[in-house]
């Protein structure tokens, strides 16, 4: 016999953990729909050409990588010369063509290229998907969990962030969380940044390191730059840069006169800018924070980068993005700037959960249970449960014929709030029991009555 047990980093969802879940999925595909967002899919898995060097070194070696079928090892082995010592790098390639997704990005990016001539540039897609990461399972870290992406490419217009903004602001604020802030920063200024203090340390490396300030703080990254040669007056002249505050017209003035002799950085900060002067006269504006610190760690981000955060949470980043200039370049596409950001729904239902913010009415069952009372009164409670479902109510016939106590109970286990009882005197009276589970009362009505009861509890 072997003991039932999940992988670690995954997850069962019963069906009240299921409609909450489907309650902050439809949450955000409305509000995606709303802004001429289009659904697509992409396959669970993707060729390990496809997803390797896309995410910096660190993200590779989280990728998940599934075996050839067949003799896949008999196979490598005919790739190996017989004095090879086995690497794990080189042996990889041979045994695993294949990974499963490691973002919603990158496929797309594939899709994107491989799809060109079928669709309208600029294309906005959204897509709602699990992924994986084999990542060390944690506090709202999980190894398959599902991301909700919107992407707009094919367009450099800084619009498409402006945008992006008000739809983090518009689904938080939907799913009923207030304390949410919007972290905005570009890549831009963080390469101006890296090549005036840093010339010798490679800008992946700098971002790879200052990804983990919100883990470890400074004295971390500190300790982890010095271990690649910046000393601490470079240090020093980086710390002035790390702020974190609201976005106004008079923080970026003096940043402006911070970067102005760094065009790279300069630049950034003018497309930020630009992206302040489109959402400074909505209710999202209140909610950006300009965060010197954020660098997101993927290194195919080019521009401006997001992610948001909810005070107090300790959950880190519930939703990121950003801008990519040059993803699908590298399956043959040039010339195709793209934005995107993505909802991690495990971390966001997580949240939901602990502070018991879900709608009342999202919890509470509307279906109808339908009970027959004796053998002679199943036929005529299987007709009316296909009577109710043809009026649009969802209906449960109780199966068989037990005493009324054990089915009552079965109601009450579901939280059914109606019940159809169906026995000897509701077929001579040609009429139907409603009971309301909540209250305890009981009346009898024609079918016409019993459904227009139903329908207006």
């Amino acid at each position: 016999m072997i003991k039932p047990s999940l992988a670690k980093g995954t997850r069962d969802f019963g069906p009240l953990e299921m409609k909450k879940r489907k309650f902050i999925f439809s949450t955000i595909e409305n509000i995606f729909k709303l802004h001429g967002f289009e659904c697509i899919e992409t396959p669970a898995m993707e060729n390990i050409t496809t997803l390797t060097g896309k995410y910096g070194e660190e993200g590779d070696k989280l990728l998940f990588k599934i075996l050839d079928s067949g003799d896949y090892w008999g196979n490598a082995e005919k790739s190996l010369l017989p004095n090879d010592i086995i690497d794990s790098h080189k042996l990889t390639p041979l045994i695993a063509s294949k990974g499963l997704k490691y973002d919603l990005t990158v496929p797309f990016a594939r899709f994107v290229s491989m799809h060109r001539n079928s669709i309208t540039f600029p294309f906005k897609r959204y897509q709602m998907q699990p992924v994986w990461r084999a990542d060390r399972p944690q506090k709202g870290r999980y190894r398959e969990f599902w991301q909700c992406d919107a992407d707009c490419i094919g367009s450099k217009d800084m619009s498409n962030e402006a945008e992006l903004i008000v739809i983090f602001d518009s689904v938080f604020r939907a799913l009923g969380i207030q304390s949410h802030q919007i972290h905005l920063n570009n890549r831009k200024i963080l390469e101006g940044i890296s090549t005036l203090l840093f010339p010798h340390v490679s800008f992946i490396t700098f971002t790879t390191i200052l990804d983990k300030y919100d883990k470890i703080g400074w004295e971390g990254i500190s300790k982890e730059f010095g271990e690649n040669g910046i000393g601490e007056l470079e240090l020093k002249g980086l710390s002035k840069f790390l702020v974190q505050e609201p976005l106004t017209e008079d923080l970026l003035n003096d940043w402006k006169a911070h970067l102005q002799s760094n065009p790279l950085a300069f630049m950034g900060l003018q497309e930020i800018e630009e992206v302040f002067n489109l959402i400074k006269t909505t209710k999202s504006c209140t909610q950006v924070v300009f965060d010197g610190t954020l660098a997101r760690g993927l290194s195919y981000y080019t521009g401006c980068i997001f992610e948001v955060k909810i005070k107090e949470s300790g959950l880190g980043s519930v939703a990121a993005g950003g801008r990519y200039d040059n993803l699908t370049e590298i399956f043959g596409l040039k010339d195709v700037s793209g934005v995107g950001i993505s909802f991690g729904a495990d971390r966001i239902f997580d949240y939901l959960e602990n502070q018991n913010l879900y709608p009342k009415n999202i919890v509470e069952s509307t279906k109808v249970l339908v009970c027959a009372l004796d053998p002679e009164s199943m036929p005529f409670a299987f007709e009316l449960g296909m009577e109710l479902r043809n009026n649009k109510i969802e209906t449960v016939l109780y199966p068989g014929i037990t005493k009324l106590k054990k089915q009552l109970d079965f109601a009450n286990a579901n939280q059914y709030k109606l019940v159809v009882l169906m026995g000897e005197n509701e077929r001579k009276e040609n009429l139907y029991t409603l009971k309301n589970m909540e209250t305890g009362t009981q009346t009898k009505a024609n079918l016409q009555e019993l459904i227009q009861s139903i329908q207006l509890s």
